[in-house]
């Protein structure tokens, strides 16, 4: 005979004896639990003062028999039915509650994670017999319902629920929703879950919007999203694991594969996070390194992608099952350097020291091209701004090129240069960069900084801003920060908002009002035409041989 799970500490062996002749009961199909079965629960709850549970199979069987305390009771392993989405498990949980409660918070839960056929919970009233009948089922999936709905309380005797009805009608209801919404999909589906640590800044539905579009460019569909806004980081889970729990059973709920954060994780909440969800775990600059592996073209930006891979990865290396070794394939697995995520540690750092000098090796090649640049005389112009701003496209506007375009973040990876030719037989060169993005990860920008010297030579920046987003105060802020840190504060700059043909005259002009600025729409090349007057003017003024500062002329976007 199966033994009693469950806390069987202080149990008499008479009553161990008792709850072990619970399996020899048997309960109809139909109904949720038996009368006699639910009688004798309840009276040995109330004898042993604790919550006594039983999972039956759908032929009646008493699969398992286990105890809790007197406020809960935990589940035996059984497993998550995780290939199965949208069947059942076949097994329904009865527990007692001592004070006639109805279901809590975890009973939900573990409805929900194991896809149990039904939860029902007896009261049991003082004389120890069964008081109210609490039960709940699972529903089809709903963005921002709960996956359960509870049926009213009823008095056990006046129960009267056809169990096989119930479950049969809920199993066709899902095959009506779940085989649409499967055949609907293409590549991995993810639930985002977007934390804000510290103070309250508002910034919350933008990070959410980001983090929305770099999983659009790197082929990932959103199937939900959690919020949460803490004053300190959880050290273990990062949003704490109460919240966590609600994250993973709406990620089952929705058929989720991949979990994405924002902020990142460190390598133990990485490792803590994925052991408790049994899902592919990553954050933000993974999402972003993905993104950056499909966009390499070049073998520098592969080197170049492959490093900061390394880097990145290299502290989340372990022999434990963790949250890299669920990145074999797919999104945060893809590039270069997949390949080299599965060895060990001191075959990464050789692979990491290797890099790094082919990297230098390119980094004094475009060193050696830029010197014969400068030997010619021709002044830089550099593009830069926020990711999606309208770099590339405005480059095809000034220069005539066809540099590929696309409404993606980071849709140009590989730094382009072009010639563009004044009036008055007047040259220049014009350089497009990688976008920025707030809070650039630390590893993309050192593996990057190669790319990035070419704004050390620019004679002048133009900082190129999305005018129609919402968000450009703040995206102007997180460019000049990433042009402070790689010391280019003094380097003269024009800011220039793009796609103005999306805003009203009266937006337009308030936006250009309060400061100096130039407005274009990239796509228009007539518009084109004051940038650049400006451009000469910054450069030829007083002659190229003398910087302009940043005052008259040009905007520091301060």
């Amino acid at each position: 005979m199966p033994e009693v799970g469950g806390n069987r500490a202080g149990l008499k062996s008479s009553e161990l004896a008792a709850l072990g002749r619970v399996y020899r009961r048997r309960v109809s199909p139909h109904e949720v639990v038996s009368a006699e079965l639910a009688a004798f629960l309840c009276e040995i709850s109330r004898q042993i003062a604790r919550q006594v549970g039983v999972l039956v199979s759908r032929q009646g069987e008493v699969e398992q028999v286990f105890v809790g305390d007197a406020s809960r009771i935990v589940l035996p392993e059984v497993g998550r039915l995780r290939s199965g989405y949208g069947r059942f498990r076949g097994l329904r949980l009865v527990h007692t509650h001592l004070r006639n409660e109805v279901l809590s918070r975890d009973d939900l839960v573990d409805l929900a994670l194991l896809r149990l056929d039904l939860v029902a919970a007896i009261g049991v009233s003082q004389e120890g017999r069964p008081a109210d009948l609490h039960l709940a089922h699972l529903v089809p999936p709903q963005p921002g319902k709960e996956p359960w709905v509870h049926l009213a309380p009823t008095p056990f005797h006046r129960a009267e629920l056809d169990f096989l009805d119930l479950i049969s009608a809920l199993e066709e209801e899902f095959d009506r929703v779940i085989p649409r919404s499967r055949q609907a999909r293409s590549g991995e589906r993810a639930l985002l879950v977007v934390a804000e640590l510290g103070r309250g800044q508002g910034l919350l539905p933008s990070r959410v919007h980001e983090l929305g579009e770099l999983c659009r460019t790197a082929g990932i569909e959103v199937a939900d999203v959690a919020l949460q806004r803490r004053a300190q980081p959880d050290p273990r889970y990062l949003i704490g694991r109460g919240k966590l729990e609600d994250v993973l059973v709406r990620a089952m709920q929705f058929d989720v594969q991949v979990l994405i954060f924002d902020p990142d994780l460190s390598p133990g909440q990485a490792h803590a996070i994925s052991s408790f969800t049994d899902l592919k775990v990553i954050d933000r600059t993974i999402l972003i390194l993905d993104i950056f592996a499909q966009r390499a073209k070049s073998r520098d930006a592969k080197l170049q992608v492959e490093l900061a891979q390394l880097r990145y990865r290299l502290p989340r290396l372990q022999e434990e099952n963790t949250m890299m070794s669920r990145l074999v394939g797919g999104i945060g697995g893809r590039g270069p350097g997949e390949t080299k995520l599965e060895i060990g540690r001191r075959r990464a750092r050789e692979r990491l020291h290797r890099l790094e000098k082919e990297v230098e090796d390119t980094r004094r090649q475009r060193q050696g091209r830029r010197e014969a640049r400068k030997a010619r005389g021709l002044p830089v112009v550099a593009i830069v701004g926020y990711t999606n701003a309208g770099k590339s496209t405005l480059l095809n506007s000034l220069t005539g090129s066809e540099v590929t375009v696309e409404d993606k973040l980071f849709a140009t990876l590989d730094p382009t240069t072009r010639r563009l030719r004044f009036p008055r037989e007047r040259e220049l060169i014009v350089a497009d960069t990688v976008g920025f993005i707030r809070d650039l990860p630390k590893d993309l920008a050192q593996a990057f900084h190669a790319t990035l010297e070419e704004l050390d030579d620019a004679d002048l920046l133009l900082h190129v801003v999305d005018a129609a987003d919402p968000d450009r105060e703040q995206h102007i802020a997180a460019v000049e920060r990433i042009l402070l840190d790689l010391h280019l504060a003094e380097t003269p700059r024009l800011l220039v908002y793009n796609k103005v043909d999306r805003l009203l005259p009266t937006e337009l002009a308030i936006l250009v009002g309060d400061r100096q600025t130039i407005a274009i729409s990239a796509l228009d090349r007539r518009t084109v035409l004051p940038l650049l007057a400006a451009m000469e003017e910054a450069l030829w003024r007083e002659g190229h041989s003398v910087r302009p500062g940043p005052g008259s002329g040009s905007s520091s976007g301060h």
